[in-house]
């Protein structure tokens, strides 16, 4: 857990796994008073709310040979652990069906009260006061803007991978993001940047790969274009930093512009879970490919 950005990912990937269609986040001065995330998910009945705090405790693979296709964005079991034990930490649950949920408060990681609760269906996870047991690590988090700006710009790319699934991120009680459920990239990409003529639509499928999404049109990349944009790079709808694919796209652009650029893509990968390995990395942001010359 690096920062609030850190733990909004884990509890969205965690709704998102649940199969929720609807996430509210909340955050409060950046999210070093508050991270609230809030889901309609299956929920948690009494005993798994208890393992899901528990180091390593996963519900999301069963067997060791699981490792080799993951299809979660989630799978080992050390988020919420982590969570706790920086912060003061609630965790709301109630199962599809339950009469009735469970809430568990944890401080700095020690387990402080078990309660059967009411709860809506699915989870709500607070997190509060982030790194108030660890003041060095505190100290570097960056100014209350900064840090919501991490969270607004996460939440933006969780949104983009998964149009389907309704986000609402609050900041001290202004709204920031707003975007219900929709039925495709394209209306959700509206959703989130209005109406874009500078990006055109792509789409390829070879190797076994499939490769869309929408980048920034040649004409926007000549002379008087944007050095720069935003690249969002997406393998199998898990947001990832890969320098194989970042050079690609430079590539592609300098073979039709003389200065070198970085133009805006927002870019899907799909492919069969066993032809990459997504446990490489802490926080899961690298990937490798089994064959990446392919890709």
């Amino acid at each position: 857990m690096e920062r609030p950005a850190s733990i909004v990912k884990e509890l969205v990937e965690n709704a998102i796994d649940a199969g929720a269609k609807r996430l509210t986040i909340h955050i409060e001065l950046g999210g070093k008073k508050q991270v609230r995330v809030e889901d309609d998910g299956e929920g948690m009945e009494p005993g798994d709310a208890r393992l899901a705090v528990e180091r390593h405790a996963t519900s999301k693979i069963r067997r060791a040979e699981d490792l080799a296709a993951i299809t979660t964005l989630g799978f080992r079991g050390e988020a919420l652990p982590s969570i706790a034990s920086v912060s003061h930490f609630v965790l709301r649950t109630r199962q599809r069906g339950a009469p009735s949920g469970t809430e568990l408060r944890i401080n700095g990681g020690v387990v402080a009260s078990e309660t059967e609760a009411a709860a809506a269906e699915g989870t709500v996870v607070e997190v509060n006061d982030i790194f108030y047991n660890l003041p060095a690590r505190r100290k570097f988090l960056k100014s209350d803007a900064a840090e919501s700006a991490q969270v607004s710009k996460l939440t933006t790319q969780l949104a983009l991978a998964y149009p389907e699934v309704g986000f609402t991120l609050t900041s001290a009680g202004r709204t920031v993001l707003q975007c219900p459920p929709s039925p495709s990239l394209h209306d959700r990409l509206y959703q989130l940047y209005g109406e874009r003529n500078d990006l055109v639509e792509v789409q390829k499928n070879a190797g076994g790969l499939r490769v869309f999404g929408y980048v920034a049109a040649l004409a926007e990349t000549s002379a008087q274009g944007p050095t720069r944009g935003a690249q969002h790079v997406f393998v199998n709808r898990r947001i990832v930093k890969d320098r194989t694919i970042a050079h690609a796209i430079i590539d592609a652009y300098s073979r039709a512009s003389i200065k070198e650029r970085s133009p805006e893509v927002h870019l899907f990968l799909e492919m069969p879970p066993d032809a990459v390995d997504v446990n490489v990395h802490p926080t899961k942001a690298e990937v490798r490919f089994r064959e990446q010359s392919v890709v």
